[in-house]
């Protein structure tokens, strides 16, 4: 029988529809038995200064699969790989013409494919030439954890291990977000325009998880602080307030329950050969051998690559892959929460050439901001080594703006707590701005008289109200950048000897139900209350002062526990001068116009910044036990 053209047609049509399901079908499984499960960086932008971008890509059998992207000025350079084959690395050159939107990255594997859409964002006008933190900023560093609960529901989590519990000095309290933002006009009306908030990047340990510093996804927010939408909207927040935040970030350890270590990338991601006990060395903590021409190779490897404690290992910042997430990680973080600088902890632990690395490509990528390194040494010539700018007889480049003035701290906590005498006392505090000579930017060093890590400055000092006072002012009136640790200003407590949980005290008031508000003032003693005052005063006519954030500095040699010095503008047209008076002693001391006439000329009277009250420069008389700011006139 003869077939029909019509029914010949209407067959081919059945086959065609036939064929045409069965391939769908197979696409549909192939697309259901999707590979990639993890995308980082999770996004990026459009005009960067630099043009490459790498891709960290986590899924099943991953490594070998065939990678297309067609998207106008987007190209895709090259892939890598790892041991592991659940990673593929992608190498992207994003061309200046490349135009905000979103990417198809197709993948092919044996038996699937998938198709990721990918982001490239708009950049926020002027993102390139955002302002970093300066001399003429104070910083409020917090504990988020330990600060101000705002939302008790996020206190405990599901998806995280550790639960809350405030009385546990080393457990979580539940400190927040949203508690930071529910008090940032307090941290304004202070003086304060930074904050610095211990790491807010997800811990997700076992146990002592609250301080941050043992990552466990440096992508997301910790869900008991809140989300990484939050924190943007924190940042936001703080902007609208004049407070720029500063985020603290830590490229030489992870946490061990870190997400890579469930699924290692490669056996040389993390120095040494393994996280079991045995297959790993620990830190020898010996600071000075990068600096050192006589230090051993040994003493070196083991200082860079040794772990702090077991749980937290330490990654190799020379397997190029590592470096290049971390040093995009933290490009991201600025780009994304709209930072005003990075505080990098444990600086000097990382790989000597990945913290050139690191710190040259923000630099370039933002010219304007500030980055503040943690070297926590007496040794000024140490903290000198890795400024930006410091001729180093080795001929290390670094590109760290600033660090933390460490030496200064130890001049100023000594100097304080000590008994006067011809080497101690006040002359500790006087010598160590000597070493400022060694300093490529003294001005943008910051200052600190505690933080995180340290007993709380007040008890340090024997919990001598006069001698605090002096700290402060110290602080407030000192060159460089200056930065505070929250309940400071209402004299926390702590042993002298280091205890971690103690020192991260609860804030007073950061808890529905505290008997004591710090935030209010509400059944705080009579020193606190003139504590927290004259932090106030003084941060705050800090803000407006231009000779103390760019002024010269001159100060005289103690004499019978009287410190003074003077900040000067270098512009002789505005002629302002300030004098600090530091009087350790016990009795009043008249002021010796004859001794200090270099720096009185056409001076005649002087207010007192605190009290305001005006005195005649002859009649004027140092009290005992405290400090004194004075405008000169």
């Amino acid at each position: 029988m003869m077939m029909t053209a019509r029914s010949r047609n209407l067959r081919l049509l059945s086959l065609l529809f036939v064929l045409f399901s069965a391939s769908t079908r197979a696409e549909q499984a192939l697309e259901q038995n999707r590979a990639v499960d993890r995308v980082e960086p999770p996004f990026w932008w459009a005009q960067m200064a630099e043009p490459n971008l790498q891709l960290m890509l986590h899924g099943d059998h991953l490594a070998n699969a065939q990678v297309k992207v067609d998207y106008p000025g987007v190209t895709v350079t090259g892939t890598e790989r790892e041991e592991n084959p659940n990673y593929l690395f992608i190498n992207l050159a994003i061309a200046e013409s490349a135009q905000p939107g979103t990417l198809d990255i197709q993948f092919r594997g044996d038996g699937w494919q998938q198709t990721v859409r990918y982001a490239l964002k708009q950049r926020r006008a002027g993102s390139a030439q955002r302002q970093g933190f300066n001399a003429s900023d104070a910083i409020y560093l917090i504990t988020p954890d330990r600060f101000a609960n705002g939302n008790p529901g996020n206190d405990t989590t599901a998806d995280t291990l550790e639960a809350a519990d405030r009385s546990n000095p080393s457990g979580r309290h539940g400190g927040d977000i949203a508690g930071m933002r529910q008090h940032l006009d307090y941290v304004a009306e202070m003086g304060f325009t930074q904050i610095w908030p211990n790491p807010l990047v997800e811990n997700d340990q076992p146990e002592y998880s609250y301080h941050g510093y043992a990552a466990t996804d440096l992508y997301r927010v910790d869900p008991r602080f809140g989300s990484n939408e939050e924190f943007r909207e924190f940042v936001a927040a703080a902007r609208a307030k004049g407070l720029g935040v500063i985020q603290d970030m830590v490229p030489n350890h992870i946490g061990s329950e870190h997400w890579w270590l469930q699924d290692l990338p490669g056996n040389d991601w993390l120095n040494g050969t393994g996280t079991d006990k045995g297959k790993f060395e620990y830190t020898n903590h010996a600071r000075t051998v990068h600096m050192d021409p006589y230090a051993s190779h040994k003493d070196h490897q083991l200082f860079t690559d040794g772990w702090f404690v077991d749980a937290m290992p330490d990654p190799n910042q020379r397997n190029p892959r590592v470096a290049n997430y971390l040093i995009q990680n933290a490009i991201w973080w600025v780009e994304y929460a709209d930072l005003s600088g990075i505080r990098v902890d444990t600086y000097a632990y990382s790989d000597a050439d990945f913290l050139t690395c690191w710190s040259g490509r923000l630099m370039r990528e933002y010219p304007n901001f500030n980055l503040v390194g943690e070297e926590w040494t007496r040794q000024p010539a140490l903290v000198a080594y890795w400024q930006a700018g410091n001729k180093n007889r080795n001929g290390y480049v670094s590109h760290m703006p600033s660090m933390m003035d460490f030496p200064l701290l130890y001049g100023l906590r000594d100097g304080l707590e000590k008994p006067e005498s011809w080497s101690t006392g006040l002359v500790t505090l006087y010598e160590a701005l000597a070493n400022d000579v060694l300093y490529p930017n003294p001005n943008n060093l910051v200052i600190l008289g505690g933080n995180h890590d340290m007993s709380r400055l007040y008890s340090q000092l024997d919990e001598n109200l006069g001698k605090f006072r002096m700290a402060v002012a110290y602080l407030a009136t000192m060159r460089g950048i200056p930065q505070f640790y929250y309940g400071d200003e209402v004299l926390a407590k702590s042993p002298k000897q280091r205890d971690d949980g103690v020192v991260r005290s609860d804030f007073p008031g950061g808890w529905a139900g505290d008997k004591t508000n710090g935030f209010t003032g509400k059944n705080l003693s009579a020193e606190q209350t003139q504590a927290q005052q004259f932090v106030r005063t003084l941060f705050n006519w800090r803000k407006d002062n231009k000779v103390i954030h760019e002024g010269k500095l001159k100060h005289f040699a103690p004499i019978d526990g009287l410190y003074v010095y003077f900040r000067y503008d270098a512009d002789n047209e505005t002629n302002k001068t300030v004098m600090v008076a530091i009087n350790k002693s016990d009795r009043a001391i008249e002021f010796d116009r004859a001794h200090y006439a270099e720096m009185l000329d056409g001076k005649s009277a002087a207010r007192n910044v605190v009290s305001g009250k005006q005195s005649k420069l002859n009649n004027l008389v140092f009290a005992a036990n405290d400090a004194q700011v004075f405008e000169l006139h």
